[in-house]
């Protein structure tokens, strides 16, 4: 549920002393939270550090907390776990955690024909439209991606689909003010049927963010042939490589820019949808599951 309180609560004290009373042999905390102490060797899943790096897209008690409960978690932990080379760089400078204490365990693309199968994701029939998914914390950007729309002609702009909406959208008095009412839709929570028909029509995803601890989408985009435009920060890099188009984040007119030289360019598009299935393709919920197992036999180790 909701109820981040008792989570927090569970993760703190309750894991260890089940981990206990059934006889575990080891405890995996998969959320950034784990047990003050257990006598049962932890492992913990720290996936990005936010509340460190840019605290100010957290709400100021609640970072303070993020950051005492994930210090105090690291640690506890034998092995600590993470998802990027970018996210391991910043546990080691910012908790002090020992490079040889850390697992990486990138995580995977999935698509309805799995890339690598031999079948192709059907050839696309791209309509006039751009896609971007995400929640509505402050670093995910959607602001920018907005400005950079308004930035285009209405005669040349696409329809702007914005997924992952949770409530009252905050996105939507910008669109107002933007007035782009007739250009953008904001969308909530979508079922996988209903996302894979949104990559399957849209020109590219753009991908604005301004902090990540992985960047799944980019990854979930290129393994269903959709183009990409990305932020061009360091983990983007790492998951993207050269299969995106990157755009500084915090530049609507260049974010305007590399809309429209896509949009106007088929043969771009073309390109970058085979690169992306085969950047996807380097990437699996296998090796990920590999990895994470490797961690766990790792844990009893001092």
């Amino acid at each position: 549920g909701d109820d981040r309180a008792a989570w927090a609560r569970g993760e703190l004290f309750g894991g260890a002393r089940a981990a206990r009373t059934h006889g575990a042999a080891l405890v995996h905390c998969p959320a950034n939270f784990g047990p003050l102490r257990s006598r049962v060797p932890v492992v913990l899943t720290i996936h990005d550090l936010l509340a460190f790096r840019h605290p100010e897209y957290v709400p100021g008690a609640y970072a303070r907390v993020l950051r005492t409960m994930i210090r105090l978690a690291a640690g506890v932990a034998r092995r600590v776990v993470t998802v990027s080379g970018a996210s391991r760089d910043d546990i080691v400078r910012l908790l002090g955690v020992p490079p040889g204490r850390i697992d990486i365990t990138p995580l995977a693309g999935s698509a309805r024909a799995p890339v690598g199968s031999g079948e192709r994701p059907r050839p696309a029939r791209r309509d006039d439209l751009l896609l971007a998914v995400g929640n509505r914390m402050p670093h995910k950007g959607f602001e920018t991606l907005l400005d950079a729309l308004a930035r285009i002609a209405p005669d040349e702009r696409a329809t702007l689909v914005i997924t992952g909406s949770h409530g009252d959208d905050p996105l939507a008095p910008i669109v107002e003010r933007l007035g782009l009412g007739a250009s953008v839709e904001l969308r909530g929570w979508l079922s996988h049927d209903e996302l894979d028909e949104l990559y399957a029509r849209a020109t590219a995803l753009v991908f604005p963010t301004r902090f990540e601890g992985f960047g799944l989408p980019p990854l979930e985009a290129m393994a269903r042939g959709c183009p990409v435009i990305a932020s061009d920060i360091p983990v983007v890099h790492e998951v993207a490589g050269d299969a995106a188009m990157y755009v500084d984040p915090a530049d609507a007119e260049a974010m305007a820019e590399a809309i429209q030289t896509l949009q106007d360019s088929p043969l771009q598009r073309a390109r970058m949808t085979e690169a992306g299935l085969q950047r996807a393709a380097t990437f699996s919920w296998d090796a990920t599951a590999l990895a994470t197992r490797a961690a766990f036999l790792r844990a009893p180790e001092r």
